[in-house]
Protein backbone atom coordinates (compact mmCIF):
# COMPACT_ATOMS: atom_id res chain seq x y z
CA UNK A 1 0.00 0.00 0.00
CA UNK A 2 1.34 3.39 -0.59
CA UNK A 3 1.53 6.08 2.24
CA UNK A 4 1.77 9.77 1.45
CA UNK A 5 5.05 11.37 3.50
CA UNK A 6 3.79 13.43 6.07
CA UNK A 7 5.69 16.41 6.84
CA UNK A 8 6.49 17.19 10.86
CA UNK A 9 4.73 20.85 10.35
CA UNK A 10 1.83 19.42 8.78
CA UNK A 11 1.38 17.03 11.46
CA UNK A 12 1.67 19.59 14.05
CA UNK A 13 -0.43 21.44 12.52
CA UNK A 14 -3.58 19.23 11.79
CA UNK A 15 -3.24 18.26 15.25
CA UNK A 16 -3.59 21.62 16.56
CA UNK A 17 -6.12 22.37 14.00
CA UNK A 18 -8.27 19.39 14.16
CA UNK A 19 -10.50 19.92 17.63
CA UNK A 20 -11.56 23.29 16.63
CA UNK A 21 -12.77 21.81 13.30
CA UNK A 22 -14.23 19.21 14.81
CA UNK A 23 -16.00 21.65 17.54
CA UNK A 24 -17.39 23.40 14.84
CA UNK A 25 -18.53 20.68 12.71
CA UNK A 26 -20.14 19.53 15.97
CA UNK A 27 -21.85 22.49 16.95
CA UNK A 28 -23.13 22.95 13.09
CA UNK A 29 -24.73 19.46 13.71
CA UNK A 30 -25.96 20.32 16.95
CA UNK A 31 -27.86 23.46 15.62
CA UNK A 32 -29.35 20.68 12.22
CA UNK A 33 -30.45 18.41 15.12
CA UNK A 34 -32.31 21.30 17.08
CA UNK A 35 -34.20 22.30 13.89
CA UNK A 36 -35.40 18.98 13.41
CA UNK A 37 -36.62 18.69 17.05
CA UNK A 38 -38.29 21.79 16.29
CA UNK A 39 -40.44 20.61 13.86
CA UNK A 40 -43.82 20.42 13.47
CA UNK A 41 -44.71 16.30 13.64
CA UNK A 42 -44.62 13.64 15.89
CA UNK A 43 -42.45 13.05 18.63
CA UNK A 44 -41.52 9.50 17.99
CA UNK A 45 -40.81 10.76 14.34
CA UNK A 46 -38.45 13.16 15.51
CA UNK A 47 -37.09 11.02 17.93
CA UNK A 48 -36.06 8.32 15.32
CA UNK A 49 -34.82 10.76 12.72
CA UNK A 50 -32.40 12.58 15.24
CA UNK A 51 -31.34 8.58 16.50
CA UNK A 52 -30.82 7.92 12.69
CA UNK A 53 -28.73 11.27 12.09
CA UNK A 54 -26.48 10.88 15.71
CA UNK A 55 -25.58 7.54 14.29
CA UNK A 56 -24.62 8.24 10.57
CA UNK A 57 -23.09 11.37 11.65
CA UNK A 58 -20.86 10.03 14.75
CA UNK A 59 -18.81 8.15 11.78
CA UNK A 60 -17.98 11.74 9.99
CA UNK A 61 -14.36 12.56 10.78
CA UNK A 62 -15.70 15.95 12.04
CA UNK A 63 -16.60 13.99 15.45
CA UNK A 64 -13.98 11.23 15.76
CA UNK A 65 -11.01 10.59 14.00
CA UNK A 66 -8.11 7.98 13.59
CA UNK A 67 -5.48 9.73 15.18
CA UNK A 68 -2.07 8.87 13.03
CA UNK A 69 0.21 10.01 10.62
CA UNK A 70 -0.67 7.45 8.08
CA UNK A 71 -4.51 8.57 8.48
CA UNK A 72 -3.95 12.26 8.28
CA UNK A 73 -4.20 13.10 3.95
CA UNK A 74 -7.27 10.56 4.73
CA UNK A 75 -8.61 12.22 7.40
CA UNK A 76 -8.62 15.55 5.54
CA UNK A 77 -10.37 13.89 2.59
CA UNK A 78 -12.90 12.87 4.89
CA UNK A 79 -12.91 16.49 6.37
CA UNK A 80 -13.42 17.83 3.09
CA UNK A 81 -16.46 15.87 1.58
CA UNK A 82 -17.84 16.08 4.63
CA UNK A 83 -17.57 19.61 3.77
CA UNK A 84 -16.35 20.06 7.58
CA UNK A 85 -13.64 22.18 6.32
CA UNK A 86 -12.53 23.85 2.85
CA UNK A 87 -8.85 24.57 1.28
CA UNK A 88 -9.17 27.53 2.56
CA UNK A 89 -9.01 26.59 5.97
CA UNK A 90 -5.63 24.85 4.83
CA UNK A 91 -3.94 27.71 4.39
CA UNK A 92 -1.39 27.84 6.99
CA UNK A 93 -0.34 23.69 5.55
CA UNK A 94 2.98 23.24 3.38
CA UNK A 95 2.06 23.96 -0.50
CA UNK A 96 2.62 20.38 -1.42
CA UNK A 97 -0.14 19.48 1.30
CA UNK A 98 -2.80 21.98 -0.12
CA UNK A 99 -1.62 20.95 -4.01
CA UNK A 100 -2.45 17.49 -3.53
CA UNK A 101 -5.61 18.01 -1.48
CA UNK A 102 -7.17 20.52 -4.11
CA UNK A 103 -6.11 18.21 -6.69
CA UNK A 104 -8.33 15.41 -5.04
CA UNK A 105 -11.20 17.87 -3.45
CA UNK A 106 -11.80 18.44 -7.50
CA UNK A 107 -13.74 14.86 -8.08
CA UNK A 108 -15.14 15.22 -4.25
Amino acid sequence: MYQMTVNESDWKRFRAKLPGWQNAYMQRLLDEYAELIARPGEPSDKFWALEKRIWNDKKSVGVVAHMSRSYMYLNLISLLGDEVITLDDLKDFSDDLREKLAFVNRDL
